[in-house]
């Protein structure tokens, strides 16, 4: 099979000064896209900023013959978003691909956590991956294409502790791309969704050095290169890390019809074994198959 390539393409990689970011834009560039790399280039609290992180990224680019620009706007600011956005059409014409990466951290346990704390971390992950996606949305829809990778993360889908925050905004995520898969789909946006297992400045600090050793950024930037590509699928759950693949689903086991007539507390609790046992567990494609099973349900089905 021919190599996966982007000539003509045009991408936009969030947070991309750095780590996972700046590895998924500098593999789409050897690959011939054109990247837009934006970083605001704060702390990992999401303090400071500067833009010397994306210009880096950039000069790497150029240096091996790729092209690339650069811009330091925040996810979280409309007028920020809207600039990046308009550089890269001004600048070449068309945005294929839009890689939703930047991320911060504040952890804490929730008892110690601020709620601005908690608002920070939701608006930079969550609506610092709505913002953009927005922004690209009718540019994509009119190109009749577009592919969008949004990062979620196991402490979203199994949680972590001290990461309320984190969690939260990175489960978020993954139902705001349920949805926009199926709204993509007739205009040929495929939205999926990566989890990393990866050595950054977010987990230096978490793991011992032989095992961040094993978990470089570049192990991860395969998979979401390729669903990145035109062969992508839509509404996939990729967790990679160390050179590793999986995927992710969400089931939902078929449950039990108690009726209607008497229902109480003391039935669900001594149907407890029924409704939790796996046997024949589904992964939904949408709410409206949950619905259909609840109403087979009560016809007896």
């Amino acid at each position: 099979m021919a190599d996966i390539r982007f000539d003509g393409q045009v991408a936009i990689v969030t947070g991309a000064g750095g780590g996972l970011g700046r590895q998924h834009a500098l593999e789409l560039a050897r690959r011939g896209a054109k990247v837009l790399i934006n970083d605001l280039g704060g702390s990992m609290d999401g303090s400071g900023g500067n833009s010397a992180a994306a210009e880096a990224v950039v000069a790497e680019i150029k240096a091996f013959g790729g092209e690339a620009i650069a811009n330091g706007s925040s996810v979280t600011d409309d007028a920020g978003v809207a600039l990046m956005v308009k550089q890269a059409m001004d600048t070449w014409g068309r945005i294929d691909i839009l890689i939703a990466n930047a991320g911060i951290l504040r952890d804490k346990t929730f008892a110690k956590m601020e709620i601005a704390d908690f608002e920070l971390v939701l608006n930079v992950h969550l609506m610092g991956t709505v913002k953009p996606a927005k922004a690209v949305w009718e540019i994509m829809r009119a190109q009749n294409y577009g592919r969008i990778v949004v990062t979620t993360s196991s402490s979203g889908m199994y949680g972590n502790f001290g990461q309320a925050n984190y969690g939260a905004a990175k489960l978020g995520i993954i139902g705001f791309m349920n949805t926009l898969r199926l709204e993509g789909q007739k205009n040929n946006i495929h939205v999926n969704a990566i989890s990393p297992v990866a050595a950054t400045r977010m987990t230096e600090n978490l793991m011992p050095p032989e095992v961040l050793e094993r978990l470089k950024p570049e192990y991860v930037t395969p998979g979401v290169v390729y669903l990145a590509s035109e062969e992508a699928p839509t509404g996939a759950i990729l967790t990679a890390g160390a050179g590793a693949f999986a995927m992710t689903r969400l089931y939902e086991t078929e449950g039990v019809y108690l009726g209607e007539g008497g229902l109480s507390v003391e039935e669900v609790r001594d149907n407890w074994s029924k409704i939790s046992d796996p046997t024949g567990q589904q992964a939904y494609a949408n709410g409206g198959e949950q619905s259909a099973k609840f109403f087979r349900k009560l016809s007896g089905g």
